[in-house]
């Protein structure tokens, strides 16, 4: 009989790690890959009809479309980077990752994080001015602040993420490699390590406090200021809704994250595979929602996908 990964982790190639799946519910793979694939053909069928749509529209060239292509563009390859592996993982029983593979999961993952976090800012501060400041909505959102708002997004990501890939890449791997993981979360593997992990995990907790600290504050003062001005207006209840719905699909976001950031760093009675579980609805439940809360409930994007189907019904 073949000796087992599992009971034997040095027994695997010196270049690469072993992935668990959900440690616990090894025995469930099936049900776990219907899950996350399910999720994943949904993701990137509502952020590809998005893309699709904006970019063959050419009416749709204002910011807020600009920010709904950067967030799908982000959430198709927060999902790719992770989804194809974990369910290779599930149902081929293919745990092995190259050691190269793993880190650079890890950098597209985290960083598309960061990203995502950025772009959700942007958003909000677009629906602040467009409503509280109409009159000079397109002269402060101008092509070039867009470029520059995007620009400063990857840049702040790549701030964050090149050291800290750098800090987990550094550290030296002697002893057991399978990490108690789906993907290449970069504390599971950190902890892997010969060497002690905690500056990494450090660095983690304080870059991923200050950026989601920052972002979700700035994101709380524009919905406020937005709730401000439209009170008491005819528009009060459809800011209400909008507002709110925005606002749900944040804390899927942020809340997720944080508490699988602050499990993994510090001792915590949460069990490893719900740690892990978390850390999967973390990167899959938004990219879900994402398209049909922000893109499919404004008007103008609903508009175009009718028109794109109910055109190519009259052209077949």
């Amino acid at each position: 009989m073949a000796s087992d990964p599992f009971n034997h982790p040095n027994s695997s190639s010196s270049s690469s790690f072993i992935l668990v799946g959900v440690p616990s519910l090894e025995a469930f793979p099936t049900c776990l890959g219907i899950l996350f694939c399910s999720g994943y053909i949904i993701a990137l069928v509502g952020n590809g009809v998005v893309l699709l749509v904006i970019g063959l529209d050419n009416s749709l060239r204002d910011p807020i479309h600009c920010f709904l292509a950067m967030l799908a563009v982000i959430d198709v390859v927060m999902v790719t980077s992770v989804i194809p592996k974990m369910l290779s993982v599930f149902w081929l029983n293919s745990t092995e990752i190259g050691y190269m593979a793993c880190f650079v999961q890890m950098f597209l993952v985290h960083s598309t994080t960061s990203e995502e976090s950025g772009v959700l800012l942007a958003m909000a501060v677009d629906r602040y001015v467009a409503i509280c400041h109409p009159l000079r909505y397109q002269a402060i959102l101008n092509r070039q602040t867009i470029a520059q708002i995007g620009l400063a997004i990857v840049v702040r990501a790549l701030l964050f993420m090149v050291p800290l890939t750098g800090m987990v890449t550094n550290l030296p791997y002697c002893r057991s490699r399978v990490v108690p993981h789906s993907y290449c979360e970069h504390m599971a593997v950190a902890k892997l390590a010969c060497a002690d992990p905690r500056p990494s995990g450090l660095y983690s907790v304080a870059g991923s406090s200050l950026i989601v600290g920052m972002d979700m504050a700035f994101i709380a003062v524009s919905y406020g200021m937005i709730l401000k001005t439209v009170l008491g207006k005819k528009s009060c209840w459809k800011a209400f809704s909008t507002c709110g719905c925005h606002i749900c699909v944040m804390l899927l976001y942020y809340i997720p994250g944080i508490v699988s950031i602050y499990a993994q760093q510090f001792s915590s009675s949460i069990p490893v595979h719900a740690q892990v579980l978390l850390a999967d609805l973390y990167l899959t439940l938004p990219t879900m929602l994402n398209p049909i809360v922000y893109s499919m409930r404004t008007k103008q994007i609903r508009q175009a996908v009718l028109k794109m189907l109910f055109s190519r019904k009259v052209h077949t």
